[in-house]
C-alpha cells in the first residue's frame, strides 16, 4: 500500500488546478480517498470531528451486504443444479453462481461508474460515493438471467434520472437502485417477471427434471384459488417444499440477493450496531407488514384469494421484504429524516407492500413500489413532524 501511496503522491500536483490532468481530479480523488485517508479538511463552519466520512459510511453498508451477496451467489448455483436433478454441492454451486453474478456486477459498476465520473468532471466536484452501494445493490435485486445490456441501460437510468438530475448523492428523491429496477420491470417485464427468469438454466441445452418450475414462493401463494390456503400451496408445491424454514434460509428461486431473510437480518445487525442504518425504519417496516398481514387474515372470506390467508410471519421472509426493509428503506437520503417520521415512513412501507401483494393479484411482490412511493412522501412526513413539534413548543412557551 505504501508503494501505491507514493505513486499517488508523486503525481498529485498534476491533478490539481493548473496541472495537465486537472480535469481528471475527481477520478484521482476517488481512488485516493477509497484507498487512503483524505488530506482535505473543513475550512469553514461547522467543523465536524468524526472518523466516519461518507466513503467509509458507504463501505459499512457494503460490509453488511456481504452475507446476502455470498448466499445469493451460492443460491444461484444451488437452484441451477437442483433444477437439473443433481445434488447441489457447495463449491460447484458457488462457482456457478459466481460466474453468473460477476458479469452483472461488473457491468453495473462499470456503466454506473462511467456516469458518476462523467458528471463529476462536468460539474468539477468529487466523485459521488453513493454509487459504491448502488453498484452492488442493483445486481442483488435482479434475476441471474437478466441480459447484460439491460443491466447497462437500467443502471444508466437509475444513476442519471434517479440521482444525477437532482444534483447527485445527497439530493436524490428516489432510491437509485430501485429506480433502475423499476425501469427494467416496466420496460422489459419479460426478463424480470414470470417463472422462467429466476433459475439460471438454458432449457434448450439443460435437461431439467420433469417437475421443474421456476416459480417463486410469492407466485405460488398468489396462484392459490379462492377459498384455499396459501400455506398448503407452498408446502405442496411439486418442485420443492416452500416451508417457512426454507423461506427464512433462502433456498428458493428469486432475485440474486433477496431470497435469504437470515442473511438480510445479519446485515441489519451490522447496520444497527454501527449506527449506519436506522433501527426505527427497519423495525417499523416489519411491524407495518406484520400488522397489515394480520388484518388481511381477519378480512379473509370464502371468496378471497389465497394470499389473504397467508400468515404474517410468512410475508416477512418472502420475496424482497426483508432485504428491502434492511437495505432499501433505510437509504439515508431518500428516507424520512426525523425520528418520529421514520416510524410513520417504515409503517407505511410495510403496510403498502402487503396491500399490493394481497389485493393486486397481477403483482405478487409489492416491496419495490412501496419503498419508491414512500420515498416521494418522506419529505412531506418530515414536514408535518417538524410543524407538529414547533406547534407543541409554541404552546409550551405560551
Amino acid at each position: 500500500m505504501k508503494f501505491i501511496e507514493n505513486i499517488l503522491d508523486k503525481h498529485r500536483d498534476r491533478f490539481e488546478k493548473g496541472g495537465d490532468l486537472a480535469k481528471w481530479k475527481p477520478l484521482f480523488e476517488a481512488a485516493d480517498t477509497i484507498l487512503f485517508w483524505t488530506n482535505e479538511r473543513t475550512k469553514i463552519n461547522p467543523h465536524v470531528r468524526d472518523s466516519l466520512d461518507l466513503k467509509r459510511f458507504m463501505m459499512m453498508v457494503i460490509v453488511a451486504l456481504v452475507p446476502s451477496t455470498l448466499f445469493g451467489i451460492y443460491n444461484v448455483g444451488y437452484q441451477h443444479f437442483y433444477a437439473l436433478g443433481q445434488q447441489p454441492e457447495l463449491w460447484n454451486s458457488f462457482l456457478f453462481g459466481l460466474m453468473k453474478f460477476l458479469p452483472i456486477a461488473i457491468v453495473s459498476y462499470a456503466v454506473g461508474g462511467f456516469w458518476e465520473v462523467l458528471f463529476s468532471i462536468i460539474r468539477k466536484h468529487e466523485v459521488n460515493e453513493g454509487f459504491l452501494v448502488t453498484g452492488i445493490l442493483f445486481p442483488l435485486i435482479l434475476p441471474p438471467t437478466i441480459p447484460l445490456w439491460q443491466v447497462a441501460v437500467a443502471v444508466s437510468f437509475g444513476v442519471v434520472i434517479g440521482k444525477e438530475v437532482f444534483g447527485g448523492t445527497g439530493m436524490n428523491v428516489l432510491n437509485p437502485a430501485l429506480t433502475a429496477r423499476a425501469f427494467v420491470f416496466f420496460a422489459y417485464p419479460g426478463k424480470i417477471s414470470g417463472d422462467k427468469v429466476w433459475t439460471a438454466i438454458d432449457t434448450a441445452k439443460d435437461k431439467v427434471i420433469d417437475t421443474f418450475s421456476g416459480a417463486t414462493p410469492l407466485l405460488v401463494a398468489s396462484n392459490t384459488e379462492a377459498g384455499g390456503q396459501a400455506v398448503q400451496s407452498l408446502h405442496n408445491f411439486q418442485y420443492g417444499d416452500f416451508g417457512f424454514i426454507n423461506l427464512f434460509m433462502g433456498f428458493i428461486p428469486g432475485s440474486i440477493g433477496e431470497t435469504s431473510a437470515l442473511a438480510a437480518l445479519i446485515g441489519a445487525v451490522i447496520l444497527i450496531i454501527t449506527r449506519v442504518g436506522s433501527w426505527r425504519i427497519i423495525v417499523s417496516v416489519f411491524a407495518g407488514g406484520y400488522l397489515t398481514a394480520m388484518l388481511m387474515n381477519v378480512l379473509a372470506g370464502t371468496e378471497s384469494t389465497g394470499m389473504f390467508t397467508l400468515p404474517p410471519y410468512y410475508h416477512l421472509v418472502m420475496g424482497g421484504f426483508a432485504f428491502g426493509a434492511v437495505f432499501m428503506a433505510t437509504d439515508p437520503v431518500s428516507a424520512a429524516q426525523t425520528n418520529t417520521g421514520k416510524w410513520f415512513y417504515g409503517l407505511l412501507i410495510g403496510a403498502l407492500a402487503i396491500l399490493v401483494r394481497v389485493v393486486n393479484p397481477a403483482y405478487p411482490e409489492g416491496m419495490m413500489l412501496a419503498i419508491l412511493f414512500m420515498n416521494v412522501f418522506s419529505p412531506l412526513i418530515d414536514y408535518y413532524v417538524v410543524k407538529g413539534n414547533i406547534k407543541r413548543r409554541l404552546k409550551r412557551a405560551a
